[in-house]
């Protein structure tokens, strides 16, 4: 797992809400796995919500800084209520391979509470959905955090993991 950076781009701060004391849980049991399997730590930015009144204004302000944020050449995977689903086996696979192939850079990217406007310049290697439900943006945030030290662990054989 060397060398590949897994970085999570987000609007909207989780700090001092309930999402973001879940977002911190899973992100230090991340970090600590990852340490074990010579990953670097996961890295999480936030990007402040856009201003506009205009919803559409405002997603296509969002994408647009968080566009200009992602590494160059990233493998990004877009966090969507649109996008397909995985199960957490087949998404601890996807990481393997990606980290296998040589990835250097894994972002994913979470829009705000209107959604995710497209990522201008970018283009994205899937869409990913934690079923069709829509969830709130910093629950979504926790879940993909949740998902990655899930994943972790399964490419560890580390007991967390029951299917």
């Amino acid at each position: 797992v060397t060398g590949m950076r897994l970085s999570i781009f987000a609007i909207g701060h989780a700090r001092g809400t309930s999402e973001g004391a879940l977002c911190d849980q899973f992100h230090d049991r991340a970090v600590k796995m990852g340490r074990n399997m010579g990953l670097t730590p996961v890295a999480v930015e936030e990007l402040s919500a856009g201003k506009a009144r205009d919803t559409a204004t405002r997603m296509t302000d969002e994408a647009a800084r968080l566009a200009a944020r992602l590494p160059d050449g990233a493998h990004i995977i877009l966090l969507d209520a649109k996008g397909k689903g995985m199960t957490s086996e087949d998404f601890a696979e996807m990481l393997g391979s990606l980290r296998d192939v040589g990835t250097k850079d894994l972002a994913f990217v979470i829009g705000g509470p209107d959604g995710l406007a497209p990522l201008p310049g970018k283009k994205a290697g899937r869409s990913l959905a934690f079923g069709p439900q829509t969830w709130p943006h910093l629950l979504v945030r926790a879940l993909l955090l949740e998902q990655v030290y899930r994943a972790m662990t399964i490419l560890a054989g580390h007991p967390y993991h029951r299917a």
